[in-house]
């Protein structure tokens, strides 16, 4: 997979994008990405990327103009070839989730573009393939999503893993959050590892992690619980745990 990434700030993606994960899906040939500095596509000598609004307002705009001009560049099929989806980071974009860090990992590349300020022109949506969003709250700009949304679709890429399965056997990726998890020494500070995980018996292991993920869902997340794959045993105990007053609102 290869990301382009379109900033005013190139600078920022330098660490996050070659620690961990992401720098071991580099070396493996499996992952590379470049950020391309928007002022690059500009024509006055100040490199210019933003204006005040039409109609007066506060904070400045991104222009429409060199990302219109950057996107003819880095989507000329002629020399990027690779299928393509281009990602505009908004508010009013879709909800970012596992599943939409799902389907990206097939994707053969993927081209951010990062708003800064008080927004982007909103012709420049024009090109967007995808708009995303992480969550109901505002930052400063699109830099840090493209590096959350870089970390979560290339861990699912195979072979960046070291265990395959480790991408499906985690939060969200059946719909709930993860059960609790414990490693040595099996007592620290009077705390315990429960019983079930030193019994060595993997069905007994499988369906206490199993119900713990629904417990703990039910208990944080309800609200997962509406599209969770729950059997009847399951949908019993959630509602039991909603009569015995947990707070629960699924």
């Amino acid at each position: 997979m290869i990301a382009d990434i379109l900033t005013t700030f190139p600078e920022m993606f330098d660490a996050p994008m070659n620690a961990s994960m992401l720098g071991i899906a580099q070396r493996k040939g499996l992952f590379s990405w470049r950020a391309h500095n928007l002022r690059d596509w500009t024509h006055d000598r100040h490199r210019t990327t933003d204006d005040e609004p039409y109609g007066g307002g506060q904070g400045l705009l991104m222009k429409c103009e060199p990302i219109f001009e950057a996107l003819d560049d880095l989507l000329d099929p002629s020399v990027h070839p690779e299928r393509t989806t281009t990602i505009f980071f908004t508010p009013t974009g879709r909800p970012f989730d596992q599943r939409m860090a799902e389907r990206l990992a097939c994707e053969e590349r993927l081209v951010f573009v990062c708003g800064h300020y008080e927004g982007i022109d909103e012709r420049a949506y024009a090109r967007a393939d995808l708009c995303l969003s992480l969550g109901d709250f505002v930052l400063t700009g699109g830099e840090l999503p493209a590096m959350v949304v870089c970390d979560a679709v290339v861990r699912l890429i195979p072979g960046v893993l070291g265990d395959a399965s480790s991408a499906l056997d985690e939060s969200f990726s059946d719909g709930l959050l993860e059960y609790p998890q414990y490693t040595r020494p099996a007592s620290c500070r009077g705390l315990d590892v429960p019983e079930v995980l030193l019994s060595g018996d993997h069905a007994k292991v499988a369906a206490w992690r199993r119900r713990q993920s629904v417990e703990r869902t039910a208990r944080l997340r309800p609200d997962l619980l509406r599209a969770a794959d729950l059997s009847d045993d399951e949908r019993t105990l959630v509602a039991r745990l909603r009569k015995a007053g947990a707070g629960l609102d699924a």
